[in-house]
């Protein structure tokens, strides 16, 4: 099974070498744990395709430790400086045309390349001691739920990796928004995610194109990560309510298990679960991936969900929800 490293000065040096010379390694991020492999180099990007079984048409996002770093993997032009200046580091990831150095194996064949500087300090050290990007996706076998802990990754890839580098719990539990920038003048949310589009628009001073939910456009599922119709998905069939009625929680089927934003005021037995105490975006999105987790190995036969409301983390929330129902 993998070793889970504490991100010491030592283990950070020793990381670095063994990702220079075409080792994959668990990394942190903000949004959820990422499986991180040298982006220039195209042999050790194919190791992410094979441990998570991860179909070649789904392109990686590569990693970078700033601003200054993006001439070093894409053309970038000058709204995508303006953003990354305004929200980097941070839950965001641009898609602009990418050079000649990134192997087509990172970007499934397409000439755009998926990019962003995470602002988890632990991966921040480990990035600026890196002289190449780092390609990372999701931690996770392809399309199971995301990891957030190092623990879920040693759970779903503890076999097909060495290491993994521990950052403890992910602070926002869901992935970053992608934008797409290749024509500045037109840029438009891919997936939603842990920014929410409310403040990219309110930095752009309008509003700005946005995915359909669970978008059946193919341009879009090969363009983003984590935009196909199934994905983050329990092995436990899910079915999502736009609400749940007090009198089905007092007659839930034992192998059935809610998942509520809120806690309910009364006590409702316990296959009734919840994200957060009182319903706030960001602790329901925190603890989303976690509780799917938890209720995917409790042994029910059947979850059912609630949607969150449809404005800022809500929408990365339901988009994430939507994508795990899906049949």
């Amino acid at each position: 099974m993998a070793n889970i490293l504490q991100p010491t000065e030592e283990n950070l040096r020793d990381l670095r070498k063994f990702l220079l010379f075409g080792g994959l390694v668990g990394v942190p991020t903000e949004t959820v744990y990422g499986l991180a492999a040298n982006a220039f180099d195209a042999q050790a990007c194919a190791k992410i395709f094979e441990a998570k079984q991860r179909p070649a048409n789904d392109p990686l996002i590569c990693h970078i430790s700033g601003v200054e770093a993006l001439e070093q993997i894409c053309y970038a032009n000058p709204l995508a400086i303006r953003l990354a200046e305004r929200f980097w580091p941070g839950p965001l990831t641009f898609v602009l045309p990418k050079k000649d150095k990134i192997p087509g194996i990172v970007t499934a064949g397409l000439d755009s390349v998926g990019v962003r500087c995470s602002a988890h300090p632990e991966f921040q050290r480990l990035v600026a001691q890196c002289d190449f990007p780092l390609a990372a996706p999701s931690a996770n076998p392809f399309a199971y739920i995301s990891p957030t802990t190092a623990q879920h990754v040693e759970a779903g890839l503890g076999s097909k990796i060495q290491f993994i580098l521990d950052g403890g719990p992910c602070a926002f539990g869901v992935e970053s928004t992608i934008l797409d920038l290749r024509d500045e003048s037109q840029p438009r949310i891919l997936r939603y995610g842990a920014l929410p589009a409310e403040e990219i628009e309110a930095e752009l001073g309008r509003s700005i194109e946005k995915p359909a939910a669970t978008s059946a456009d193919e341009s879009v599922q090969h363009l983003a990560p984590g935009s196909l119709p199934k994905h983050y998905s329990p092995r436990t069939p899910l079915d999502l309510r736009g609400g749940i009625a007090t009198s089905e929680l007092e007659t839930l089927p034992p192998k059935t298990a809610a998942l509520l934003l809120a806690k309910p005021q009364q006590d409702r037995g316990k296959n009734v679960h919840w994200l957060s105490e009182d319903g706030k975006l960001s602790e329901i999105a925190a603890n989303l991936f976690a509780k799917l987790r938890e209720l995917d190995e409790a042994g029910y036969s059947r979850i059912i969900a609630e949607e969150a409301p449809e404005l800022g983390l809500g929408l990365a929330i339901n988009d994430r929800l939507r994508r795990a129902s899906f049949r």
